[in-house]
């Protein structure tokens, strides 16, 4: 009883916590998460934070590289980013934590040992020791192949959700489930009717696997480059997406979805800017060179809402009446 007392007085601890620097601002539309500081001119995606809120890993995209960072909150402020120590050399991207917070996973395109450079990317993942992350192991097969595995997402069971672009799936990139038993992850299983022709990527996995948020490329009723949608799992069978609409949504893409620690808001990746709307007037050459330089140049920021605010409930009610008719 003391042990459970002594849960429920650390996760209320990190929710009021969380709840005092990301309520700078109304979170019932999509803002821009810490200007200055973690979103800036560059190209910034995914946004993993530490179980405590205290950490934040998240990517550096150049041109052909994506290099992981670590930002730390100290006095209420996110602090200068630093390349993560497993990090730099290779192309890395996508880190997410385990629910306890021991193991960080991520995508590289790093050699196996003794092996050539590899030309696609592989799941890999670093474990926390008293000096600081291990040295990165590939989670090798099943879950690995000769193609590409994007985005891992882990349920609090350890389930791993991610995207495969092989054979035998219903477009270019579908999203998968590989199920955590005795310490070793299974055969990845096609999530079914949420995937499309189009490529389905970068999933959210709800903790208790109750819904997944994810972007998707190229649908007909898209509104933009990339769009972010959910499916809810309903008796273990995941419904056709839904689109979350305008609003989170823009004619630009939103990809890289993910939760924060205490469920309350979603994180996601937008590379909305100056360009989305035609302007007043044409832009004088200084002007551009502003604006190109500025934090809404149409390169990637980290932005954060409130889950509630997607009206999650019903949409599940909705997708359900619509299943129910057919």
């Amino acid at each position: 009883m003391r042990a459970l007392v002594s849960v429920i007085c650390v996760c209320s601890l990190i929710s009021v916590f969380l709840a005092k620097f990301y309520s700078q601002t109304d979170l019932t539309k999509p803002q821009i998460f810490a200007p200055g500081a973690i979103s800036t001119p560059d190209d910034e995606l995914n946004a993993a934070f530490s179980p405590d809120g205290k950490s934040l890993y998240f990517s550096k995209k150049a041109v052909r590289q994506g290099i992981i960072v670590v930002s730390h909150l100290v006095n209420g402020k996110w602090s200068s980013p630093e390349v993560a120590g497993f990090s730099g050399q290779y192309s890395d991207f996508d880190p997410y934590f385990s629910a306890d917070g021991t193991k960080l996973f991520f995508i590289s395109n790093r050699p196996l040992e003794g092996k050539l450079p590899k030309r696609d990317y592989d799941i890999w993942v670093v474990e926390k020791t008293k000096s600081g992350w291990s040295a990165p192991r590939n989670l090798g097969a099943p879950v690995n192949s000769e193609a590409d595995e994007f985005y891992p997402a882990l349920a609090a069971d350890g389930a791993l959700y991610f995207s495969i672009n092989r054979q035998g799936g219903k477009g270019r990139f579908d999203i998968y489930r590989s199920r955590l038993a005795g310490g070793k992850y299974g055969e990845p299983e096609n999530l079914g009717e949420l995937n499309s022709p189009s490529s389905e990527a970068n999933c959210y996995i709800a903790p208790d696997q109750s819904y997944l948020i994810f972007a998707s490329y190229g649908r007909p009723e898209g509104i933009g480059d990339g769009d972010l949608y959910v499916s809810f799992n309903q008796n273990g069978v995941w419904t056709k997406a839904v689109n979350l609409g305008v609003g989170v949504n823009s004619p630009a893409r939103e990809y890289a979805p993910i939760g924060s620690p205490d469920g309350k808001y979603l994180f996601f990746t937008s590379e909305r800017g100056f360009q989305d709307s035609v302007p007043a007037k044409p832009y004088s050459f200084g002007e551009l060179g502003k604006l190109l330089g500025s934090i809404e140049n149409g390169r990637g920021n980290i932005y954060r809402i409130e889950i509630n605010a997607l009206n999650l409930a019903g949409l599940s009610l909705s997708v359900s009446r619509r299943e129910s008719v057919r």
